[in-house]
């Protein structure tokens, strides 16, 4: 039993140094930017060995890239609590919306996870982050409201995707300095849009034509 107890032990302080340096690693790269920031600024600031940092992480793109990750899952947990059962999907969809926009405003998390992420980590690593956790909760609740909907039956893929672009440029905007009640205006104008049962199905062989034919 002394055993069992011995390597819960050593596996807790494992998480905890793993997530101080995540944290310490946060701070770092929302103040200085990734270029910035070097791993020896890394382990003054967190306090350890540069043996525990290279433990957890490889290098300095590995402890990025689970910053990242964090804040995207900060994201996604944040719009799970606003989820209401006793709500429409549509309504849900709707609060969905705010609540990204206001995780988004959280110092920093805008520049990690929209400008910094992309660039060093590439849009294809983004793009797997962001199906594990933001995307995916926006496709379920897409696919909700669409059932919940009399709309025409949309391709859920890429409309996750789009939708998803727009809510990042929102995010964005605000943090630009625009107004987030009119950018939510916008975006449930645009929701409520998709989800009309008055759109006429789009004629496929009309798109394909060149335009000046």
């Amino acid at each position: 039993m002394q055993i069992k107890k011995q390597r819960r032990s050593n596996s807790d302080r494992s998480a905890q140094m793993r997530a101080r340096l995540v944290t310490s690693a946060r701070d770092l790269f929302v103040k200085n930017g990734y270029a910035e920031t070097s791993t020896p600024m890394l382990v003054e600031t967190a306090g350890v060995t540069r043996g525990a940092l290279y433990h957890h992480f490889p290098d300095k793109q590995a402890i990025f890239h689970a910053v990242v990750d964090a804040e995207a899952a900060a994201v996604a947990l944040a719009i799970e609590n606003e989820d209401a059962p006793s709500l429409s999907a549509q309504e849900r969809l709707f609060a969905g919306a705010s609540a990204y926009m206001r995780a988004m405003q959280v110092p920093g998390r805008v520049r990690l996870l929209l400008i910094e992420g992309p660039a060093v980590l590439g849009m294809a690593e983004m793009r797997e982050i962001e199906a594990r956790h933001g995307d995916e909760t926006l496709r379920i609740g897409l696919e909700e409201a669409l059932a919940e909907s009399t709309a025409i039956n949309l391709p859920i893929t890429p409309l996750t995707s789009l939708l998803s672009a727009l809510f990042e440029r929102a995010a964005m905007d605000v943090a630009a300095g625009a107004d987030e009640a009119d950018v939510l205006v916008v975006i449930q104008a645009v929701l409520r849009g998709v989800l009309v049962s008055e759109q006429e199905p789009l004629d496929e062989a009309n798109l394909a034509k060149p335009s000046g034919d």
